[in-house]
């Protein structure tokens, strides 16, 4: 999910897993964020998106945007 597009052709994705704690247990909700490359600045906040790894397009942004899924 779009976190944020406030940066020209760039947006920050957070993706989100859960998994279980080896000794405890119980399930913890992991989130990760990615810097995707949006060449069109079509995908706004909230959207779902689908993104692939390309070339380095900068010291952080590493992902180029596939296709959004939802708006």
């Amino acid at each position: 999910m779009v976190v944020r597009s406030s940066q020209p052709k760039t947006l920050i994705v957070e993706t989100t897993h859960r998994e279980q704690h080896p000794v405890y247990k119980k399930y913890i909700q992991r989130k990760k964020k990615y810097y995707v490359h949006d060449e069109k600045q079509q995908a706004k906040n909230g959207d779902k998106i689908r993104f692939e790894e390309s070339k380095p397009f900068s010291k952080l942004k590493r992902w180029n945007i596939k296709e959004i899924l939802k708006a």
